[in-house]
């Protein structure tokens, strides 16, 4: 992280990306057969900043919502669990997009999801029209490649705030490969490579990197991807790979492998946010690298035991506690709904 960008930083994190208002079926089936919805927030990058808000930190969601109820709700939505919004932009000839999904993991065929987000005021963010003095003076600049599929000055603009300059925060990229979102859906995947890339910290799915590029196994993610320092390969239930170059000027990488929790799944939505969150919270604290994959999977739990996208984290005492745990109780721990409270009703969290 550069030591100017960190001095001057004004939040510890600012994501940049497309919010939208979203509509939670009322009961499991078809969207077709879905009687009524009721209305919460979507987004990846405004989800991370959110998760961290919570968390305590200074987080800064920058975007572009249009001059209407739904951007309204956005905003005081994500306002509410502590982001700075103060950066936001409203554009008053496009409009908030939105979106509706069924109740169903989105890894399964029966998930749907209709987006109604083309020509959204967020898709036309670009070099041009976004604050950079918000988006370059923090610690952390955490983008996705969902916003680079929403349009080509979106692509610009990812493409601009990831080249070399100097004293840039460090760049967090979460690769988040969504090919119906693609106009063009064989440049995704080459777009994404390259992007990614040209980040300090990058997360990606083993599962995603396979169907992206044709890459299987986490060394050949990483053989993919040599730039970043860091490299989260996320594994599903196996847990996650941590690839972190070393500081002795060889380029030699550690590999640190943590395994994923034991977890009683209300809702598969949201976790992948929730981990990059977590990890890049204990990041900011400077915890080790096996800490910062634990923090991930806490915070992780946290969203996959409730019904929506975001949820409060467990208190920071707490989650150190339990990422503080030997490997052989960290591997016995199962979490529940209502775990994040258990310390607080001095509960115990309970075993296998």
């Amino acid at each position: 992280m550069s030591g100017s960008a960190a001095r001057t930083a004004t939040a510890d994190v600012v994501c940049l990306g497309e919010s939208m208002v979203t509509f939670l079926p009322s009961q499991p089936g078809r969207l077709a057969d879905v009687p009524s919805f009721s209305r919460g927030i979507g987004g990846a990058e405004s989800n991370v900043a959110c998760a961290l808000a919570a968390a305590g930190h200074r987080a800064k969601w920058v975007g572009r919502v249009g001059a209407d109820g739904f951007g309204d709700h956005l905003v005081d939505t994500i306002a509410g669990y502590g982001v700075d919004t103060s950066a936001v932009r409203r554009d008053p000839g496009r409009p908030t997009g939105i979106y509706f999904r069924t109740a169903t993991d989105r890894a399964t065929d029966t998930h749907e999801v209709a987006y109604y987000r083309a020509g959204s005021a967020a898709s036309a963010m670009s070099p041009d029209n976004v604050p950079y003095e918000d988006l370059l003076a923090a610690r952390i600049l955490h983008l996705s490649g969902i916003t680079a599929a929403l349009s080509t000055d979106c692509l610009a603009l990812l493409e601009n705030l990831t080249a070399p300059r100097d004293a840039r925060p460090l760049i967090s990229f979460d690769v988040n490969h969504r090919p119906g979102l693609w106009r063009d859906g064989a440049a995704g995947p080459e777009v994404l490579l390259a992007l990614a890339r040209r980040c300090d910290l990058v997360f990606v799915g083993e599962d995603e990197a396979e169907e992206a590029w044709g890459v299987l196994g986490t060394e050949a993610v990483r053989a993919a991807l040599p730039e970043p320092s860091v490299l989260v390969v996320k594994r599903g239930s196996d847990g996650v790979t941590v690839f972190s170059r070393t500081d002795d000027g060889t380029e030699r990488d550690t590999v640190t492998t943590v395994p994923s929790l034991g977890v009683d799944v209300v809702a598969a939505v949201g976790a992948g946010d929730a981990f990059a969150a977590g990890f890049l919270s204990a990041t900011l604290r400077d915890l080790p690298v096996r800490d910062r994959a634990r923090h991930g999977h806490l915070m992780a739990a946290a969203v996959l035991t409730v019904p929506g996208d975001l949820t409060g984290p467990p208190s920071r005492a707490y989650a150190d506690r339990l990422a503080a745990l030997d490997d052989d109780a960290w591997g016995t721990l199962r979490l529940g709904p209502g775990w994040t409270l258990a310390a607080g009703a001095n509960e115990e969290v309970r075993a296998t």
